[in-house]
């Protein structure tokens, strides 16, 4: 049983929360670079609530994830739900909660349709996502004709409320993040079910063979993500008050990155709820600091897709330093854990692991 001070020392260590150690740097320099505008509280509500759409797309695709599945077809359905939501409230006249409710509809039957084309008819996971987002976009243009859906409506209670309300300057959507991590973490980290999706996503067949359904988990993180990129995309038109087109376009990336990141945090190799979070803060507060610094407008894009790569090396070497250096010490490799285990270490997933 390993003591209190080492224990604590694993737990502050970069290789744990590296991403934490990074934020706090990004944070002092901004402070320096921009010392007026950075530091202050109103930056910070900035950062929370500025973020919380996109950390909800982010955590839309860590179930998939975990399971070795993509889901590129998450900002469309964003986008879908969001130009849904405001054509039944302005278009329609039906009221807030029915448009909601409709708009949730498309998005689970997105959902199902992604995993059906996945899951039953064997189609890679990378190309049907993505082809499921094209068609998508077709409906969208179709209903919107490329041009955003305003109203009074729009602006008006109680849909407003649903992301403009806010406590101490902190809006709802921040509450909405904060719970759906929590759900995330707890099906992922305390249940039999996230123990096997794990074991899905270290090895399919390994797994299938120790009796767990892994196409049905499959199906499952599919129409998860499916639910809960759709809310993001009805959170963000109560937000800006309109249905856009083009509300997911620049959050896919985004997505993916925080999750990416995540993955070198907390649980080493595994995406996570909590570890996608800091990264998605850590990415917001990047990009705000860039604005408040008046950079130029490609520098955030560069900031986000560097922040990718460095975290696709960090997924990768992290999980195989342990080996490299007991080999130059001339030690023998650890040996190694039955396949599907679920041991943290053997639930790790391999650099590269994520394909679908």
């Amino acid at each position: 049983m390993t003591s209190v001070p080492t224990r604590v020392k694993t737990t502050l260590s970069f290789r744990t929360i590296g991403a934490v150690y990074v934020w706090l740097v990004i944070v002092v320099l901004f402070s320096v670079w921009a010392p007026d505008t950075f530091p202050t509280a109103i930056t910070v509500k900035q950062v929370l609530n500025g973020n919380a759409v996109a950390g909800l797309v982010a955590l839309s695709v860590v179930p998939p994830l975990a399971a070795r599945v993509f889901d590129l077809s998450v900002a469309y359905t964003m986008s879908l739900t969001s130009v849904l939501t405001a054509h039944f409230v302005v278009s329609t006249g039906l009221g807030p909660f029915t448009a909601i409710a409709l708009a949730m509809a498309a998005a689970l039957l997105v959902g199902v349709v992604n995993a059906l084309v996945v899951v039953v008819l064997r189609v890679d996971s990378f190309i049907a996502t993505l082809a499921t987002g094209a068609l998508i976009q077709s409906l969208i243009t179709m209903v919107t004709n490329d041009s955003s859906i305003t109203g009074v409506q729009l602006l008006a209670k109680p849909f407003a409320s649903l992301a403009q309300l806010d406590v101490g300057g902190i809006t709802l959507p921040v509450l909405y993040l904060l719970l759906a991590a929590l759900a995330i973490w707890f099906v992922l980290e305390h249940t039999a079910t996230g123990r096997r999706l794990y074991a899905t996503g270290f090895n399919a067949d390994a797994a299938r063979l120790q009796g767990v359904r892994t196409d049905r988990l499959r199906f499952v993180t599919l129409v998860t993500s499916a639910v809960l990129s759709g809310f993001a995309g009805v959170v963000f038109a109560s937000s800006v008050g309109s249905g856009s087109p083009t509300a997911g376009s620049p959050y896919l990336l985004s997505a993916y990155a925080a999750a990416f990141v995540g993955a070198t945090q907390l649980r080493a190799g595994r995406f996570n709820a909590w570890g996608t979070v800091i990264a998605v803060l850590l990415l917001g507060t990047g990009i705000t600091g860039l604005g408040l610094a008046t950079s130029a407008q490609w520098a955030a894009s560069l900031f986000t897709g560097s922040v990718l790569i460095v975290a696709l090396v960090l997924t990768g070497g992290r999980i195989a330093l342990p080996t490299v250096l007991r080999r130059r010490a001339g030690k023998p490799p650890a040996p190694a854990q039955p396949e599907g285990s679920t041991d943290d270490e053997s639930r790790a997933v391999p650099a590269g692991g994520t394909r679908a």
